[in-house]
């Protein structure tokens, strides 16, 4: 369940779950629906997605700039531009993720790949984690979508990411995480 280690230092904290039961069960995530007991002994519920867990990637050319995607997400309604990403099939390596996804989403392959970190994106509800990829030395190729599957390509200065980060115009939180993690990897540290 992606859930970390406990100190003792937490156990004041700490929720424990006495009852699991899945409520749905979909193609990409479920819902489940735990009883748990609190720190003080009571009872309570908890609902959350568990998701099998993403890769985000800040892929490089050789002259500083970023491969970027627009597609529409239905949830938001709206196009939206976005760092490349994928989920990870199970038992998957991120870095194995990371190849597999830049090169059919964007047709790109790159000659190095650096796993920077990881991050929670919705701990209230999801499981998931996603893994941030720095990319660099990147070739171009062919792009492979899945059915349908329906974006554009394009490369954007990493001057301009940052610009359009700081006035708010990149609303992808793993895109917005991404780039915190990826920054003293870009714009030469």
């Amino acid at each position: 369940m992606n859930k970390t280690t406990k100190t003792d230092g937490d156990s004041h904290l700490v929720e424990v779950a006495v009852a699991s039961s899945r409520v749905w069960q979909g193609k990409l995530l479920d819902v489940w629906r735990d009883k748990v007991r609190l720190p003080d002994g009571r009872s309570a519920t908890r609902e959350y997605i568990r998701h099998p867990g993403a890769v985000v990637i800040i892929a490089l050319d050789a002259h500083n700039r970023v491969v970027m995607e627009r597609q529409y997400r239905h949830p938001v309604g709206a196009v939206v531009e976005e760092l490349p990403a994928g989920k990870l099939d199970a038992g998957e390596d991120p870095l194995t993720c990371a190849q597999r996804e830049l090169q059919e989403e964007t047709g790109y392959t790159a000659k190095q790949w650096r796993l920077l970190g990881s991050f929670w994106p919705c701990v209230g509800y999801s499981n998931e984690v996603i893994h941030v990829v720095l990319a660099i030395e990147i070739v171009p190729g062919a792009a492979r979508l899945d059915e349908g599957e329906f974006l554009e390509v394009f490369l954007l200065p990493v001057a301009e990411l940052i610009a359009r980060a700081e006035r708010g115009q990149l609303r992808d939180g793993k895109s917005l995480a991404a780039l915190c993690l990826a920054r003293p990897h870009l714009l030469g540290g």
